[in-house]
């Protein structure tokens, strides 16, 4: 099925656009440049680096740098001259960082920062808890690991400061966010790289650990940060963007999600009043088949392979340790009902047992 994209539409728009980083959406024919981006550095079909973060990156959409340079450095050089050619046109810049996906390759420039901080810690080795059939790392333990965000965090700042020289983030619409919670679960023989703690499990689980993820906008022009706590999905990028950049909405392309416009004005109850989630498949994480539901602070989390529903109040329990679904049948069946609806509406595939 044809979709069209956020870059289409901003490129109808007579906006530049440009790819950096992670695709993994599809092979040839379906690279960012057949999806609306007129620039593609280093988006093809694998999900992970091929060649790791040192060049040569064996990257078929991205040529090799001097030896010694870290994908991560390459990826903003490139944004960074984007910007550049582009400061007097509209644009979209979608820099999608490779980084902190595996393989777990330190940032060399700061690998000895953070070992000499391990050194430090009262547990340097990694200590976990079970999840499933999987196991959760639950303390910070990876100096590698460590390097990366430090250099991701220092890079986004290199951007930002990019912006602020050519004199564009007064008119500028920026958005840092995830597409997972953090590796921190796999199966019982695999050791993840990450914490996430005080959240549960982690990327490939619906636990918070899974899906709860970093989502920071500041506005053109913006001065000062507030904090906004309302319950919001990625799929409200798309309409968030078109509103925040007076654009007509296409709602026949965004139907899962919402303006956060009246949200970043201050306005409140304009937030989803249910999100859910959808996954039947197995995953490396230990994950088996299932689904979830949220409404309010109430998260109803339920396993296809044994027929179980696990029920959360997040508001009083964000490490969903405390499964209520015995004690608040209320909820419960609330919380059924909503699942049931999607279900019903979306026609989700269910899986069967052979």
């Amino acid at each position: 099925m044809e979709e069209v994209t956020l870059a289409e539409v901003l490129k109808e728009a007579d906006y530049k656009t440009f790819f950096a980083g992670k695709w993994h959406l599809g092979d040839t024919g379906f690279y960012p440049e057949d999806q609306g981006f007129d620039i593609n550095k280093g988006g093809h079909h694998k999900g992970r680096p091929p060649g790791g973060y040192y060049s040569p990156y064996k990257n078929p959409k991205l040529s090799d740098g001097p030896e010694g340079e870290y994908l991560t450095d390459r990826l903003t050089n490139e944004s960074m001259a984007f910007l550049e050619e582009n400061k007097d046109h509209p644009f979209l810049l979608y820099l999608s960082y490779y980084t902190v996906h595996t393989p777990i390759q330190a940032s060399k420039k700061h690998i000895a920062k953070f070992e000499a901080k391990k050194q430090a810690l009262k547990d340097s080795v990694a200590l976990f808890k079970k999840e499933g059939i999987g196991q959760t790392v639950i303390n910070q333990y990876n100096a590698a690991y460590a390097s990366m965000v430090y250099a991701l965090d220092e890079n986004v700042g290199r951007l930002l400061e990019k912006m602020e020289a050519l004199d564009i983030m007064d008119n500028t619409l920026v958005i840092f966010t995830s597409d997972n919670g953090g590796l921190t679960t796999l199966m019982a023989n695999r050791k993840a790289p990450t914490s996430v703690r005080p959240l549960r499990a982690g990327k490939g689980w619906a636990y918070e650990g899974g899906i709860r993820i970093p989502l920071l906008i500041k506005r053109p022009g913006q001065k000062q940060g507030n904090e906004i706590d309302a319950p919001v999905i990625s799929m409200d990028m798309f309409p968030t963007i078109l509103s925040e950049l007076d654009l007509p909405l296409r709602p026949d392309l965004h139907q899962d999600g919402i303006s956060l416009s009246p949200l970043l004005d201050g306005k409140e109850n304009v937030s989803h009043k249910s999100l859910f989630w959808d996954y039947p498949h197995y995953h490396g994480s230990g994950w088996t088949p299932g689904q979830a539901v949220r409404k309010g602070d109430w998260k109803l989390i339920y396993f296809y392979e044994d027929d179980l529903y696990e029920l959360y109040n997040l508001k009083d329990d964000i490490s969903e340790e405390h499964n209520v679904a015995q004690t608040r049948a209320d909820k419960l069946e609330e919380l059924k009902e909503a699942l049931k609806y999607y279900n019903e509406k979306l026609e989700a595939p269910r899986p069967t047992r052979k």
